[in-house]
């Protein structure tokens, strides 16, 4: 005789069951069904309790579940499914995440978990000899999560250096000479400039025409 019974719903899919004896969680899903419901197992009354249910509009074929060494344990993952999409013919992975935030190990929900070294070796396990896993703990798996941190853009500066004094640099002259010296400067820096660009106007002035030359060679001159 079953110790409590739970109305899950009214569909005639098959169930599949998922427990976690780490946490007492009771995963159930559906067959054909897109939900997860999960529930918490305890050894007082009511002995189960309904916590969340997990929605989807897509339909289930069939679930796989992840190892607990393969969980993000930085992340406060618990559990995570592989649900197999029966009409995209996709694997969906579905995580189930405790909200909490902190940068330190969650030991209440990660306690000991069962290991990969074996408890029993084949030949005793042949023999009938029963014996608890090897447990092992996964804060050697846990990374702390990095800290983003955004720095401004840092705009490069530009300058234009004259005789060794920056005129783009905003300094204002103290006194009337050093007005007039930099108004000296600029005019020199200006006048350069513009003999720089009216010597690269006559050097492109040349290679038009030197193209046009060439465009109008016949291949009988050549």
């Amino acid at each position: 005789m079953p110790i409590v019974e739970e109305d899950i719903d009214g569909l005639s899919g098959l169930l599949f069951p998922f427990y976690d004896a780490d946490t007492h969680m009771l995963y159930l899903a559906g067959k054909g069904d897109g939900n997860i419901r999960y529930f918490e197992i305890t050894t007082e009354k009511p002995y189960i309790q309904y916590l969340m249910e997990f929605r989807s509009p897509a339909p289930q074929k069939g679930l796989g579940v992840m190892p607990k060494l393969g969980l993000d344990v930085a992340a406060c993952e618990v559990y995570r499914f592989y649900k197999l999409v029966t009409l995209k013919g996709l694997i969906e992975p579905i995580s189930m995440i405790v909200p909490r935030r902190s940068d330190t190990y969650q030991e209440d929900i990660y306690p000991m978990t069962a290991g990969t070294e074996p408890a029993l070796s084949a030949s005793e396990w042949l023999s009938g000899i029963d014996r608890d896993p090897v447990l092992m703990s996964l804060k050697d798996g846990y990374h702390r999560p990095n800290q983003l941190v955004f720095k401004a853009p840092v705009k490069e500066k530009k300058s234009v250096v004259v005789n060794g004094i920056d005129l783009l640099e905003n300094v204002p002259p103290r006194t009337e000479n050093e007005l007039l010296r930099m108004f000296f400067r600029q005019q020199d820096e200006l006048r350069r400039l513009k003999e720089e660009l009216t010597t690269k106007d006559v050097r492109i002035r040349q290679l038009e025409l030197e193209l046009n030359n060439l465009k109008n060679v016949s291949p009988k001159d050549v």
